[in-house]
């Protein structure tokens, strides 16, 4: 069951940024520059980005369970899994209640009763808050669990993450829309590459169980691609 959860994660990641991405440049009258990526949930198509936030979600949520059953060094990262189910949980609230449609887009869309626009854009807003909010301190989570193991690399990278991601997130200065699709990019990212990273190293306890020759340490000397390496 744990392999089947980390696997989770590194689909969830993959899966929600190239739906998006894919959505992005063939929806028509759709620009990054002036309209966030929630409002692909909105026109006759809309459902794919609804669907792609709620399975995204279930997804991150079934990842969350898979790294409440890997070892945790001293207790360092223990926090990461429920965070991961807040964030998890936050994608599918945000899929579920879509955001006030703006900015002409999509073309002729009926506008919904004030009353329930405005009370679905709050519950679309509250998830999404939670989903990233919840999703940086998963990455500081994570960071203290690879830095307490020795790998340097794994704990680096989910800090500049985490840094990168609430700079984008909270930056106050416009750019509201560019700045959450690439806050999405970098947190998925980083989802499907430690989920992968955490996989490799369930299967390695699997081998060593078993007694099987050929295990590898998954920990020292690892990092994500791009990322310095431990000693």
């Amino acid at each position: 069951m744990t392999r089947t959860m980390l696997s989770c994660g590194v689909v969830a990641g993959a899966l929600f940024v190239a739906t998006t991405a894919v959505q992005a440049v063939t929806r028509e009258g759709f620009d990054l520059r002036r309209h966030g990526i929630s409002l692909l949930s909105h026109g006759d198509l809309g459902w794919v980005q609804t669907t792609n936030f709620v399975v995204s979600g279930l997804l991150v949520a079934g990842f969350a369970v898979g790294v409440s059953r890997m070892p945790h060094p001293g207790g360092r990262g223990a926090l990461a899994a429920p965070l991961l189910g807040v964030a998890g949980l936050g994608l599918v609230l945000a899929g579920s209640f879509r955001v006030r449609s703006y900015g002409g887009f999509p073309a002729g869309a009926a506008p919904a009763g004030p009353s329930t626009a405005a009370r679905d854009g709050l519950l679309h807003d509250v998830g999404t808050v939670l989903a990233i909010n919840a999703g940086l301190l998963a990455c500081l989570a994570l960071a203290r669990r690879f830095a307490r193991s020795g790998e340097r690399g794994w704990a680096r990278y989910s800090v500049v993450t985490a840094v990168a991601g609430a700079a984008l997130a909270w930056w106050p200065f416009g750019g509201t829309a560019v700045r959450l699709a690439l806050v999405t990019v970098v947190l998925m990212s980083w989802v499907s590459l430690v989920a992968a990273r955490l996989l490799r190293e369930q299967d390695a306890l699997r081998r060593g169980a078993a007694g099987l020759p050929g295990r590898r340490s998954a920990r020292r000397g690892s990092g994500p691609p791009g990322v310095g390496r431990g000693e």
